[in-house]
């Protein structure tokens, strides 16, 4: 009897590592995602996305996300850097997103641009600049260090989508979507050479 139950807390043992390891590095697999525009390198637990021309997505195969919370890390650079993530996404260039200027975070003249909502392909950045100035874009405080990792949090409950920076109670930027999607794929976005990011975390209430 002892050696059954022995026996049983070691395959129990075997299963709680496995599924911590699972959920540490579930998505460091090449082959759960579909390159458009760019080239993926994977180092560990970091994925590196190089754009290779244009707006730039790599998006997670075979996740439907609708309402619900993505947390991840993200490395951009003070020179000139664009990347985020894009959500509810139907095709290559149907999606919405939610990206960072990090050159943009200490600046005093375009502070006021560092997060921006996008709603792609009609109601990119200009657009919502020049017709809603201020209502999609926003500053971050406190200013995370441009040239290094910090964490967003960004919570979906259609229509409204919220983001919050690193240990912020409060989200950084409030918005609604300007479209009628409420579900589709989920990507890495970038607008620039390259971004670097790390500990994906999806919870999908739907």
């Amino acid at each position: 009897m002892k050696t059954i139950k022995a026996l049983l807390l070691s395959i129990t043992f075997l299963v709680i590592i496995k599924s911590y390891s699972q959920e540490e590095n579930q998505w460091a697999n090449p082959e759960q995602w579909t390159e458009h525009n760019c080239k993926a390198l994977f180092d560990k637990d970091v994925i590196r996305v190089e754009n290779t021309g244009g707006t730039a997505v790599l998006w997670l195969n075979e996740v439907n996300f609708g309402n619900g919370t993505v947390e991840l890390d993200l490395k951009g650079n003070d020179k000139l850097s664009f990347l985020g993530l894009a959500f509810h996404g139907q095709e290559n260039d149907h999606y919405d997103a939610v990206y960072f200027r990090p050159f943009n975070f200490r600046s005093k003249e375009k502070g006021e641009n560092a997060i921006q909502y996008i709603s792609a392909p009609k109601n990119d950045w200009k657009v919502l600049r020049e017709q809603f100035p201020g209502k999609y874009e926003s500053a971050i405080n406190p200013v995370p260090d441009p040239n290094d990792w910090f964490h967003a949090r960004i919570a979906i409950d259609f229509p409204r989508v919220e983001v919050f920076i690193d240990d912020a109670e409060n989200p950084t930027l409030v918005v609604e979507k300007i479209n009628n999607r409420r579900e589709g794929k989920l990507g890495l976005w970038v607008d620039s050479d390259d971004g670097e990011f790390k500990n994906l975390h999806i919870t999908n209430s739907n």
